[in-house]
């Protein structure tokens, strides 16, 4: 029996929707991915340019999803869409790469990224504090933080979607006006004119940039960097998509809301519209933030910031000693909300796919407080295991192109659908169709490709997990018909 949005408590409103989006967004990229950008593309105007292209590709991407959304308001999000479009082994090779790094290993990522910087406050919580150590296998206080955090976040949203609300809506709500504080300070009493005219005098030329003992063509505050042209038009492209991978990062899980379309009132024009808003938001943000950076920190600065804590040395020069301990609170608080709005989202597609005998059977139930419970702790079990194992920071680069792929074919699948299914109503249709779509499609297979060729290994290991899928679908398929 396939899940109807009517099983679950329609309690969360636009504004609530609105904070998944944001608050799923928002976790540690945007404090730390600049640093890498910046070194692949080499100049202040290639960064922005960056920021400004996955700005439209989200938006473009998530004014599409309405459509989708309105279609099928149901919870499952992006499985349903795909299931619908294609076919259940689509949709379930979607949800198993979901279950098995995408959701639970942003969720461990997002949870020690708050332990690293929670060890600013309090020293003993660092990742090199080992509390463990079995020569081969060691376990950080870092890695324990991080797993009482996904446990605690957990244990909150088996409680009803009304705790996991209070906190989604508080948190992203606080992060916002933290992120608007920091660029406001940072324009108004953090930037400096020389700073700005030197990042800006050659903002187009692309390079990669590199730290030099001599022979440099730029130096800032005493310390030289090289700037290295690329040898070839593939090379350029292969670097400006290997540059996006952590924005890309840092602006996924908008689509985190379709997955609770089932407990959002009104979700045939809420969903859409928490997408638009959610993810033009951020995007004005991120891009904001950048900006302030290019204000505030000598390129070299942006590039080479320690351990690529660039909004820590963007909060230093505005804040002095005491922005380093501001820029961990602020991050703390960006990566609590973030893990909620992951946490609460993931489950609901687990109890879809359960429902359609795909999943682990207990994931399809739902708890007295109206929630997956078993699904909420099968995931946690998988996320803490992640953040045990040391390699999820490796999974989340190898599924970025993962990723990309399932969000290429759920876009594709409306062109489909517009032929096949074109009696089903459609409350709200995908702004500029076909238009954009076609070119979110383009743009998304472009980079894509790009990484192939750049990043062929974590490419390849990220189409393998999708791959594991097939024969565990065909596994799934055989109980079910034996269970009737």
């Amino acid at each position: 029996m396939s899940q109807t949005g009517s099983t679950f408590k329609p309690t969360l409103g636009l504004l609530d929707a609105t904070m998944v989006v944001a608050g799923s967004m928002i976790g540690s990229g945007i404090f730390i991915v600049s640093s890498d950008i910046t070194r692949n593309v080499g100049s202040a105007g290639w960064l922005i340019f960056v920021w400004l292209l996955t700005g439209f590709m989200t938006l473009t991407a998530a004014l599409s999803y309405g459509e989708l959304s309105a279609m099928y308001p149901r919870a499952g999000g992006q499985y349903v869409y795909l299931k619908e479009a294609y076919n259940p082994l689509i949709g379930f090779l979607y949800g198993w790469s979901f279950f098995a790094v995408i959701q639970t290993g942003t969720i461990a990522a997002v949870g020690v990224a708050f332990s690293k910087f929670a060890a600013y406050l309090v020293p003993a919580l660092s990742e090199k504090h080992i509390l463990i150590d079995l020569v081969y296998f060691k376990i950080s206080a870092a890695q324990l933080v991080s797993i009482v955090l996904v446990t605690f976040l957990t244990y909150i949203n088996t409680r009803g979607v009304k705790e996991g609300k209070l906190i989604q809506t508080t948190f992203t709500l606080a992060k916002l006006l933290a992120l608007f504080g920091l660029i406001i300070f940072g324009f108004l009493i953090g930037s400096k004119a020389g700073i700005w005219n030197a990042n800006w005098s050659d903002a187009w030329h692309f390079g990669k940039l590199e730290k030099t003992e001599g022979g440099s063509d730029l130096v800032f505050l005493g310390e030289a960097i090289m700037k290295t042209p690329y040898a070839s038009q593939i090379a350029i492209i292969g670097a400006l998509a290997a540059a996006m991978v952590g924005s890309v990062f840092s602006s996924d899980a908008w689509n985190n809301v379709t997955f609770i379309a089932g407990e959002i009132k009104n979700p045939e024009r809420n969903i859409g519209l928490s997408l638009f808003f959610g993810t033009l938001i951020v995007t004005i943000i991120y891009v904001a933030t950048n900006l302030m950076y290019t204000a505030v920190l000598p390129l070299n600065e942006i590039a080479f910031a320690e351990n690529d804590r660039v909004a820590v040395a963007a909060s230093h020069n505005i804040f002095g000693n005491a922005g380093t301990i501001l820029i961990a609170i602020m991050i703390m608080i960006s990566t609590f909300g973030c893990n909620n709005g992951l946490i609460l989202s993931g489950a609901r597609v687990y109890f879809t796919m359960a429902k359609d005998g795909l999943f682990f059977k207990e994931a399809g139930s739902l708890n007295r407080n109206g929630v997956p419970g078993k699904g909420l702790w099968i995931q946690c079990l998988w996320a803490c295991i992640l953040c045990l194992s040391g390699k999820y920071g490796d999974l989340l680069d190898y599924v970025v192109f993962v990723v990309l792929i399932f969000y290429i074919l759920t876009i594709a699948g409306i062109f489909r659908l517009r032929i096949k299914k074109p009696e089903i109503h459609r409350p709200y249709k995908a702004f500029g169709y076909p238009v954009l779509p076609a070119v979110y499609i383009f743009l998304a297979t472009s980079m894509c490709l790009a990484l192939l060729v750049s990043k062929p290994r974590f490419s390849s290991f990220g189409l393998l997990i999708v791959l594991v899928g097939i024969p565990l679908y065909y596994i799934a398929v055989a109980n079910r018909k034996e269970q009737g």
